[in-house]
């Protein structure tokens, strides 16, 4: 193992470790182990047969990483981080197969968090110290708690205050650090008969649209959207209650919270989408510029990234 650092006290079986890779004391790794280049096994650590370290990963103290286990390259595993591959355990009776957990590129697992079998952790995901995954994480999100919940998104620009600067009286647009992403203030009346707000397609409402749909009685760990499209407009108001809207254009992300009936954002094509957050009595309306199509939304991230690079 030439320019592997092996420790004299760890028990290393395998023979596929990558270059520059170290292993530290009371270490056990079985023979089907696959290691990647320039990892980093702390002490008192065991990686069984079947499982995969892509490259730069670190698994600091305390970690058991059992069958079924594939992590991607440059993943952090906090100490003392638990998985499991069984949902179902029973002493001396394994599964025919034991379920794969997935933890992708850029991924954070924090000390003594826990991750049950058969989920995916989305690329740059972070799952915060002691929470409980209890299924799939999306790519970049930010997870806390027992059962893990998404509260945020990683490296996304929060804006407090939805501002749009008025360029007519009731009416403004506000441009965002995302690509073609814009905040539009639409007219709001009000009287004592009450208030009233009301947009125009094409004019403040800068599409013409084809089909509406609203979102309701949303679970508040749930999150909804998480998909781009590739020629559909879309413009969200959230008409009651609150929610919260991450845009993401593959370089930049930036999140928004829309809690009132009179401010909407427009998500032209080519923007990840992403809705959360969603207060008890919240209802979002969304106008799309095109009817329902399959073929039109790109669902998963990393395929979205790539597309928004061969743009480039």
């Amino acid at each position: 193992m030439e320019n592997i650092f092996v420790h004299p006290l760890a028990d290393v079986q395998a023979s596929l470790i990558g270059l520059g890779s170290r292993i530290w004391q009371f270490v056990i790794i079985l023979p089907g182990a696959k290691i990647g280049e320039c990892c980093n096994v702390c002490s008192h650590c065991l990686i069984e047969n079947d499982v995969i370290l892509g490259d730069r990963v670190t698994v600091k103290s305390g970690v058991q990483l059992w069958d079924g286990l594939r992590v991607g390259n440059d993943v952090f595993i906090g100490p003392n981080a638990s998985f499991a591959n069984d949902r179902f355990p029973r002493s001396r009776q394994k599964p025919d197969e034991f379920m794969v957990t997935t933890i992708h590129d850029g991924a954070s697992i924090g000390a003594g968090a826990v991750v049950l079998p058969g989920v995916t952790i989305g690329s740059k995901a972070m799952v915060a110290a002691g929470a409980v995954v209890t299924r799939s994480v999306p790519p970049n999100a930010v997870v806390v708690g027992n059962p893990a919940k998404i509260v945020g998104y990683v490296d996304a620009i929060r804006d407090a205050k939805s501002g749009v600067t008025e360029t007519q009286p009731g009416l403004g647009i506000a441009p965002t650090q995302v690509k073609g992403v814009n905040l539009h203030r639409l007219p709001k009346i009000h009287d004592m008969r009450g208030s009233l707000s009301v947009g125009e397609f094409e004019r403040s409402i800068p599409f013409s649209t084809k089909r509406y749909f609203m979102v309701f009685d949303v679970p508040s760990l749930e999150t909804r959207g998480e998909h781009a499209h590739k020629e559909c407009h879309q413009f969200l108001i959230c008409v009651r209650g609150s929610c919260a809207v991450v845009a993401d254009d593959g370089v930049s992300r930036q999140e928004f919270l829309l809690n009132r009936p009179d401010i909407g954002i427009h998500l032209p094509p080519l923007t990840w989408g992403i809705q959360y957050k969603y207060s008890a009595d919240a209802v979002l309306l969304v106008f799309a510029s095109h009817y329902y199509d399959a073929g039109d939304y790109i669902r998963d991230y990393s395929e979205f990234c790539k597309i928004i690079g061969e743009i480039k």
